[in-house]
């Protein structure tokens, strides 16, 4: 058996830089037409400058792989009209991190007060630029993202031109949230919708299945499985794989973040074939993102085939999700155009 994909898209992809670039890159995105790039490096993307400096670093890295990073600033709201005007012809979007509520995002936003928000994000709505938030509050771990609903909503309805991006989703409520508003999106992760935080910390602790926002609970993950496999319109897969080295996984101050780039459309076709939805795959991987974001890909085909792959233990020093085991699909062939 088959499967043939269309122009695959990761609209959440981190590639991070230096030699962590150089080392996961081409691995990351040789199955992808191209992907939303994250802008919190140490220190993030906050300039044209460092913005077109980072894309030719990411160009340098994929070894010649037709392949289009769509890059992102991070967001501060001092960015004026002008500043957006300049910029808005290399950005696909705007990535704002509440401070310090995930990886590199010390520098993020400190408050949602909406008149402070305002030239920003007005200039964002007329200029079409969206906006992509990591939504999450700094309550009790597992109702952080529950509680950031109300500041989603707050903004869908302070700024109903602006397309607000609710990243990797996790919970009932968010998923509950996307059809309040018809100016809210959202991305949704191959692993969140796989395990639950059961899987992280239910018996050993797996330091490989730790990310933010942490897994959620069953109902959670079936809120975000009724979604995907339905094909709605307004998700689509953003794989936020997030690369650190073993070292920093495998300790007691365990980084956040699962790297699932070089597998991800394996572990989605086997999870939509499961569920008797592969043909909604086609749609949370490319259709949709097209649409939401008025993007037209690089014309790509990925042919997988129904034939076992065992994960490999680390791609240049990372462990992936499922290191050491087998899933259902493997990567025939990538055919340009």
């Amino acid at each position: 058996m088959e499967l043939k994909l269309t122009s695959p898209l990761d609209m959440h992809l981190h590639l991070r830089d230096e030699q962590m670039l150089k080392n996961i890159a081409y691995d990351s995105i040789k199955t992808l037409s191209g992907a939303i790039i994250m802008p919190n490096l140490v220190p993030p993307i906050t300039t044209k400058d460092e913005l077109l400096a980072y894309r030719s670093r990411i160009k340098e890295a994929i070894h010649g792989i037709d392949f289009e990073p769509m890059m992102t600033l991070f967001f501060k709201s001092t960015y004026t009209r002008e500043f957006l005007e300049d910029i808005s012809k290399d950005i696909r979007a705007i990535k704002l991190y509440p401070a310090g509520i995930t990886t590199n995002s010390e520098g993020g936003l400190k408050g949602f007060d909406i008149d402070e928000l305002r030239e920003t994000l007005e200039a964002m709505s007329d200029l079409e630029i969206p906006l992509c938030i990591h939504g999450e509050t700094n309550g009790f771990v597992m109702d952080r993202e529950a509680e950031f609903v109300s500041i989603y909503e707050k903004l869908a309805k302070s700024f109903p031109n602006l397309k607000i991006i609710m990243e990797h989703i996790t919970t009932k409520e968010s998923a509950k949230a996307l059809d309040m508003y018809p100016n809210l999106y959202a991305t949704i992760t191959v692993h969140h919708l796989l395990i639950t935080l059961d899987d992280v910390a239910g018996g050993m602790l797996n330091p490989h299945l730790f990310c933010k926002p942490i897994a959620k609970r069953p109902e959670d993950r079936d809120a975000l499985l009724k979604l995907a496999l339905s094909g709605h319109p307004k998700v689509m897969f953003g794989s936020d794989s997030a690369p650190h080295p073993q070292h920093a996984k495998e300790n007691c101050g365990c980084a956040a973040g699962v790297f699932t780039a070089p597998i991800a459309l394996q572990l989605l076709a086997q999870l939509f074939e499961e569920n008797n939805s592969l043909d909604k795959l086609q749609d949370f991987i490319s259709t949709n993102s097209q649409k939401i974001y008025n993007i037209k890909p690089i014309k790509k085909s990925v042919i997988l085939e129904k034939k076992k792959f065992r994960v490999p233990s680390s791609y240049n020093g990372v462990v992936p999700m499922f290191a050491n085991e087998e899933i259902s699909y493997s990567i025939k062939e990538v055919v340009d155009g």
